[in-house]
């Protein structure tokens, strides 16, 4: 787990769990209960932006190694079928 899949899930966990806060202040007839809500929401997205792309860059990294190994597998048959000339 790379540094912004880790950092996205404590960003998702805290973003819900300031929007459960801000929930609970909202139903306890609270008035300042959005500056949560908003926090939690924005930590939220943040996270979630943060997973999603932990998970392109490693499908992007894969796609790389994929290529390197063709690449080098067809240069290896080059140099087999000069050498067997």
């Amino acid at each position: 787990m790379n540094k912004f899949m880790k950092r996205g899930l404590i960003l998702v966990a805290i973003g819900i769990g300031l929007n459960l806060i801000g929930y609970s202040i909202k139903r306890n007839a609270f008035d300042d209960y959005g500056w949560a809500m908003i926090l939690g929401t924005l930590l939220f997205g943040i996270g979630f932006v943060s997973i999603f792309y932990s998970f392109v860059r490693k499908v992007e990294y894969k796609g790389i190694i994929e290529e390197r190994a063709i690449e080098a597998e067809k240069k290896e048959q080059r140099e087999n079928e000069l050498n067997e000339s």
